[in-house]
């Protein structure tokens, strides 16, 4: 028998300025915070942070985040909170700051905030993160029983970023309607333990519709860092529709063979998750037999926001057959989601498929 499984976060705020508006927020969850950011992040938005909370006299606790989420991070934070005897947990930042922080107030099971600091990842949202071995490597995907309590999007500081990491997260949420149809086709499960429900797959599609109709515009107006309404549109498709997108009716190949490239060494890691996940979105099309059409619309606009379209891009230009395999071998792993595309394939056909999208990509005018 199906089952149709929605979550969701208790509450989503964006909009230029509502940085201002955090300790008020936070205070409808607890008086005493424990924070994580990075260095960079602090630098940027620490005052303003401190200011708010101050504000709406919440104290709070800062540590500073070390930049893998892993589960040494996870429990040396978790530590940390427990001896400042903080109530709730908050995280600034990107992606794996934000998912570390999600493990560290499960551990403690206490509300989460999450105060996204850029625009580059899906992980605001959601009631999972995803693991990483200290050295980088993907490990698993941890789940919560509940989303975030809050997530508060400031635009005016997400434009302040670099645009690199603005359409790395447009490239990311352009995997979400893709990956939704092929578990739906499957009849696979979603990230939340159940089939996809209407809401979800209305959401998915919307969030690739916003990102088609509004990328491009407002991958420019970050370049010049201001906020229009094409940016604020890109933002909640990103963030929110996105997230509530892959979460509720899942994900397939193009995040699996973006784990699959934490196999090999090199420049690769340089790049951004949503730089990972565009390849991976050109190479799950290709598994799945879509049209030449609908690949060189992806190709193309991948371009125009510079995103990964060939492996000179990927530094993977002169990577070995073998070292592919292996890509592909991890992406096929039991514990992630390429089977959601197709259970029946290999690691020799991810590399295929690897290949194939650079020889499609050059092809292109």
């Amino acid at each position: 028998m199906s089952k149709f499984v929605f979550s969701s976060p208790r509450k989503y705020v964006q909009g230029m300025g509502v940085m201002k508006e955090l300790g008020d927020y936070v205070a409808e969850l607890g008086q005493n915070a424990f924070l994580v950011a990075d260095d960079i992040v602090w630098g940027l938005i620490g005052d303003d942070v401190k200011s708010s909370l101050g504000s709406a006299k919440i104290t709070f606790h800062y540590e500073r985040f070390n930049g893998e989420s892993s589960g040494n991070e996870i429990r040396r934070l978790a530590d940390l909170a427990r001896k400042a005897g903080t109530e709730l947990v908050v995280g600034l930042g990107g992606g794996k700051t934000l998912d570390t922080v999600k493990a560290v107030a499960d551990e403690l099971k206490q509300p989460v905030v999450i105060v996204p600091t850029v625009a580059s990842t899906d992980a605001p949202c959601s009631a999972l993160s995803v693991i990483y071995t200290d050295d980088g490597v993907f490990d698993s995907y941890r789940f919560y029983t509940k989303n975030p309590d809050l997530v508060l999007v400031d635009t005016g500081v997400c434009v302040q970023a670099p645009v690199r990491l603005f359409a790395s997260g447009i490239a990311d949420g352009l995997a979400t309607y893709a990956e939704a149809l092929a578990v739906k086709r499957s009849h696979a499960k979603s990230m939340v333990g159940g089939d996809p429900t209407v809401a979800a797959m209305a959401i998915a599609e919307a969030c690739e519709k916003t990102l088609l109709t509004y990328g491009y515009s407002a991958y420019l107006s970050v370049a010049k860092k201001v906020v229009t309404p094409a940016v604020e549109a890109v933002v909640e498709a990103c963030t929110l529709l996105s997230g509530l997108g892959f979460e509720n009716a899942g994900l397939a190949g193009a995040h699996a063979i973006h784990n699959g490239f934490t196999a090999i060494q090199g420049d690769i890691h340089h790049l951004s998750h949503g730089e990972k996940v565009a390849y991976g979105t050109l190479t799950h099309m290709v598994l799945e037999q879509r049209s030449d059409e609908e690949i060189a619309k992806y190709v193309r606009f991948y371009r125009s926001i510079k995103m990964p379209t060939t492996l000179k891009d990927l530094h993977l230009e002169n990577e070995s057959w073998d070292n592919l395999v292996k890509v592909g071998t991890l992406a096929n792993s039991d514990g992630d989601t390429l089977k959601n595309l197709n259970p029946n394939l290999t690691g020799e056909d991810v590399a295929n498929a690897i290949l194939a999208v650079d020889a499609f990509s050059h092809s292109l005018i």
